[in-house]
């Protein structure tokens, strides 16, 4: 029976070039030979089909579900997900968009009567201590049962009663032939490229891609997966690469732009433009013209980039030859900061998926989007919608989007516009209430996916089935137009403490975590805290309070509850002196950048009790005494402008223990003749005692930031000057002096200001 229900939706599938969903539900121990008898039964060969299991059970290709990522940008005529050891929201999300119209994505279940009741591998990692796994929901894996159950296209296989629960039948019309693809009239690339596309939206976006043809140029390449983005890019960096053009092409991982590459050497090898015979697996071609198309790994490629312009800057050789194009696929899979550092090529494309793999992978548009604005490349935007690996419309996809939230949208900007801080309502939305009501569940999560890079499929599960999790909104005529997602931290025992504190990793206390094991607190876990995961605000009311309002209304709520409101988040400059505004105060600045957004992240807290003042007086204390060690070693090449707002929001004043001896060799080299590198030390404790709560004393943001970059990174003198557009190093040298001469009026003593009138004269 379950034979004839395969071919049949196979059959269906093949004939209007839409996916099929078929679930096996039940029948742990035969659920891989079940698998391969639907498999064999809708005629798929195993060789076009991937296992995302921890178990190699078929004789298919197999990821682990920690490297679903891989499938990223492959096609795939059959995916088969082992959902038993555990339901990995984000698993789904990646390999859904990689099989191709007519396949079949497989979903190996537990029994879905008791699905939801059942607590697996995933809901481990929802169990933040002190809770236990018993506490976690099974709402999540309720709502996938629910769209398994009743959304079209999916086939529901009952193994242990062996029974067709649903047979997935649609009976779609017959598909239209699609129309003529239309050329544009006058064309630079080669009349074989376009003629490659499969869709209008291939056609028009290779188009723009000509514009790649000078520079500086960066063009933006959106799209829902499989819409074919990566077939776009790769006919254009063959085209490129025909007029002799070094084309770079970097991804995550090669096989990621496997579909760059094969469409690049594919064009090349059909004008005859290959220098030599085309590798299986092409990693890097040349053409008759002198071009080339190469793939290199990211890391690779930005700290080449950056030797190359360190070498033009200091006007040596570097050994590496800066691409006249570069192509990034997957780019909202990459850390914003390598983003950044490629737009040191003059040329650029950056291929990204609007849904998919990343929640909605909103990291390129939320964090990088503000590097690009700031380039000198003029920016180009192209969106592509048609589907090429499935007709639109395709069942799987519509089922993906709304089980995971993929789509998930803020309320329009029309029915919140009018929201004022003074005339909204603050609520509490619990998690029953946000899976009984889909409007509200969608305007939270899509807001929290607008304004967060790192909100994903998992997110969605945390949101409706973590037990530490708590969600706040304003609200403004029932829509959502401020939320918060609260994390409770803290409150450990004994043992657990100790644990962490000699080497023990533990889940979802992020702020206990570090206090504990990174700063050597071991007490640190026992107060009871909230921190803020996430906060965000409807794009169309920002900068009218809203979040203020809502983070006033969070700490009345809890301030009795708990001991601290807390943070943690990558630094910049403008949301430091948010939650400093806010009465947040740093405690610490992590040694190492963020993988996803490629900043520098920042702690704070905010004390709401006895307990928490004194946990938050204590690293306030420590954060002062030691971060300008830090300062001139991990932290060197941090933004000078991020450490200014984290020295300013810090509760705790840096100390000035400087004698008469320092103070006149400070006032010298302020006023006089004496110099700075003679003695650093005095100069540097004097900097740290300005920024750390010092007043306004009318320096400019440059003279700040030079004070920063000399004094507290102890970077050369030549990087300051050229970082800061001096003309010279001498010239830094001078502001320098005079930079500090406002700090020596406002703290030195009645000998350092002497000092000063002996060169005033």
């Amino acid at each position: 029976m379950h034979r004839e229900v395969a071919a049949a939706l196979r059959e269906e599938a093949s004939a209007v070039d839409e996916r099929r969903l078929v679930v096996l539900s039940g029948n742990e121990a035969g659920r891989f030979e079940a698998a391969t008898e639907v498999l064999d039964a809708a005629g798929i060969d195993l060789d076009a089909v991937s296992l995302v299991s921890n178990e190699p059970g078929m004789r298919c290709e197999h990821v682990e579900p920690a490297r679903a990522g891989d499938l990223l940008g492959t096609t795939r005529e059959a995916v088969v997900v082992d959902c038993h050891d555990a339901c990995r929201p984000n698993v789904i999300g990646r390999v859904v968009g990689t099989v191709t119209g007519g396949g079949l994505l497989v979903l190996l279940v537990p029994d879905l009567d008791t699905w939801a009741d059942r607590r697996d591998g995933f809901d481990e990692t929802l169990a933040v201590p002190p809770d236990t796994i018993e506490d976690v929901t099974g709402r999540f894996r309720g709502r996938v049962v629910e769209t398994l159950r009743n959304h079209p296209g999916i086939a529901i296989l009952d193994l242990d009663r062996d029974r067709v629960l649903r047979d997935g039948q649609t009976d779609p019309p017959p598909s239209h032939t699609a129309p003529a693809l239309e050329f544009p009239s006058e064309t630079v690339f080669p009349r074989a490229a376009y003629e490659a596309c499969l869709t209008q939206d291939q056609v028009d976006a290779l188009a723009a891609l000509e514009a790649l043809r000078a520079g500086p140029t960066a063009t933006v390449l959106e799209a829902d997966r499989g819409r074919g983005k990566s077939s776009a890019a790769g006919l254009a960096a063959g085209s490129l690469a025909l007029e002799g053009d070094d084309v770079l092409v970097t991804a995550p991982g090669y096989r990621n732009a496997a579909a760059v590459m094969n469409r690049a050497v594919e064009l090349l090898d059909s004008v005859d433009g290959l220098a030599g015979p085309a590798a299986a697996e092409p990693r890097s071609m040349t053409t008759t013209a002198g071009g080339s198309v190469r793939f290199s790994a990211p890391t690779a490629v930005a700290d080449a980039v950056d030797t190359a312009r360190s070498a033009v800057a200091l006007e040596e050789g570097s050994g590496f030859e800066t691409p006249d194009v570069l192509i990034v696929d997957e780019a909202a899979a990459l850390p914003v900061r390598l983003l950044e550092r490629f737009l040191a090529v003059e040329r650029v494309v950056f291929a990204t998926t609007v849904h998919g793999y990343e929640g909605t992978g909103r990291g390129f548009a939320v964090r990088f989007r503000g590097y690009l604005d700031e380039a000198p490349h003029e920016v180009a935007d192209v969106t592509m919608t048609e589907p090429i690996r499935y007709a639109a419309g395709d069942p799987v996809e519509v089922w993906a989007f709304r089980a995971l939230l993929l789509d998930a949208r803020p309320a329009t900007a029309d029915l919140v516009s009018e929201a004022r801080a003074s005339q909204v309502t603050y609520r509490e939305l619990t998690s029953d209430a946000l899976r009984a009501d889909e409007n509200l569940l969608r305007e939270v999560f899509g807001l929290l996916v607008t304004a967060h890079y790192r909100t994903e499929p998992d997110d969605l599960a945390r949101l409706l089935d973590a037990p530490n999790l708590s969600v706040r909104a304003l609200l403004h005529d029932g829509h959502v137009v401020s939320v918060a997602l609260l994390a409770r931290e803290g409150g450990l025992d004994d043992a657990t403490r100790t644990a962490v504190y000699e080497g023990e990793r533990i889940r979802g206390n992020m702020l206990p975590d570090v206090l504990m094991s990174q700063l050597r607190d071991e007490d640190a876990g026992e107060p009871v805290g909230l921190r803020v995961m996430r906060i965000a605000t409807h794009h169309e009311v920002r900068s009218r309070g809203l979040g203020s309002r809502l983070l006033r209304e969070i700490r009345e709520e809890f301030a009795s509850a708990v001991d601290w409101l807390g943070v943690g988040f990558g630094a910049t400059p403008e949301l430091v002196d948010f939650w400093q505004d806010n009465g947040y105060g740093t405690i610490h600045l992590a040694t190492t950048r963020n993988e996803t957004s490629g900043e520098y992240s920042v702690l704070l807290l905010d004390p709401t009790s006895e307990r928490g003042e004194e946990l938050h007086e204590t690293h306030s204390r420590w954060f002062a005494a030691r971060i300008i060690d830090v300062l001139s070693d991990a932290l060197r090449d941090m933004d000078p402008d991020v450490v200014r707002a984290a020295l300013a929001a810090c509760d705790e004043r840096s100390p000035l223990h400087l004698g008469d001896r320092e103070w006149r060799l400070v006032t010298a080299a302020s006023f006089g003749p004496a110099l700075y590198s003679v003695d650093p030390a005095p100069f540097r404790e004097l900097a740290m005692h300005y920024f750390t709560r010092g007043p306004d004393l009318g320096l400019t943001a440059r003279e700040e930031r030079l004070l920063v970059e000399k004094l507290l990174q102890l970077r050369p003198w030549d990087a300051v000057a050229a970082d800061l557009e001096y003309v010279s190093t001498a010239e830094a040298m001078r502001s320098l002096g005079a930079a500090l001469q406002p700090l020596v009026e406002e703290f030195g003593p009645l000998t350092a200001l002497e000092e000063a009138d002996r060169y005033r004269t």
